[in-house]
């Protein structure tokens, strides 16, 4: 089964890409993010044309995420619990934001994951990114005992380790590269995933900014992650970067992840 993960940066601009990508690299799965659509606009007929099904969460123009599957799709929950909600007056109700989807394709639970991008340190954003992983590792304890096959990918807005940017010196007192959120996106394998694409991939980075002409001058960032379940992270043979797709014209300042796992335990062919 080969899974991918995409933040399209707007799937109304981006669907023939979609489509072409998922052509071009045979993909079962694709996890998408910032779909930036509300459910009843996105562009659901283009890709059941395709042959896909379509499991997507859009509140309004911002966030969204998306799971587009040719392998089934089954059990879809449209947030995870314990999910937390933002408003940045914390004196209003904290509603939830379209950021997770989970779904069941092909027997492999799914999720695609849009975490908060914590904007400056010090911001009720950034402590929301926090709660935001807290949550989501709770929940992940929760999924690994029900799931021996869980993979939970998208746009983490962590970059790891120091070498996951083009210069961190340049990211003192910025968001991203904090102690308190590596150690939370850490608190993921903590719970029993592992992190497949960095050793099977040979491009550093997944996103580089518009602005600068980052692309062009390789000063980029590794943000967008799969991380998978021991089981399935063992059968993960292969992964790459998109990175000729990013370098198109009009395209995301987001990279897709692809990687393929071997002998996933269902006949899913049957499903196509």
């Amino acid at each position: 089964m080969r899974i991918a993960t995409w933040n399209v940066n707007s799937v109304r601009s981006r669907a023939d890409r979609m489509i072409d990508f998922l052509k071009r690299h045979d993909i079962d799965v694709l996890a998408v993010q910032e779909t930036k659509v509300r459910d009843d606009k996105f562009p659901y007929l283009v890709f059941e044309e395709a042959g896909y099904q379509v499991a997507h969460v859009g509140y309004s123009q911002w966030n969204g995420v998306a799971i587009i599957s040719r392998v089934g799709l089954e059990d879809v929950a449209d947030h995870f619990p314990g999910q937390p909600g933002f408003h940045k007056d914390p004196a209003k109700p904290q509603d939830a934001e379209a950021r997770a989807v989970g779904a069941t394709c092909g027997g492999v639970r799914v999720w695609s994951l849009y975490v908060p991008n914590g904007r400056e340190i010090g911001d009720p954003h950034y402590d929301y990114k926090l709660a935001f992983f807290y949550a989501l590792a709770r929940h992940t304890e929760q999924e690994l005992q029900q799931h021996e096959k869980l993979v939970l990918m998208g746009d983490f807005n962590v970059a790891p380790r120091d070498e996951d940017v083009w210069d961190i010196s340049l990211f003192e007192g910025k968001t991203h590269i904090t102690e308190p959120e590596r150690a939370a996106m850490a608190m993921l394998e903590d719970a029993g995933l592992r992190e497949v694409t960095r050793d099977l991939t040979h491009e550093h980075y997944t996103y580089w900014d518009y602005k600068s002409m980052r692309f062009q001058k390789g000063e980029g960032m590794r943000i967008d992650f799969q991380l998978a379940s021991q089981k399935l992270a063992g059968q993960a043979k292969d992964a790459f970067v998109d990175t000729e797709e990013r370098s198109g014209k009009g395209a995301s300042d987001h990279a897709p992840v692809v990687v393929e796992y071997t002998d996933t335990g269902k006949d899913y062919d049957n499903v196509r």
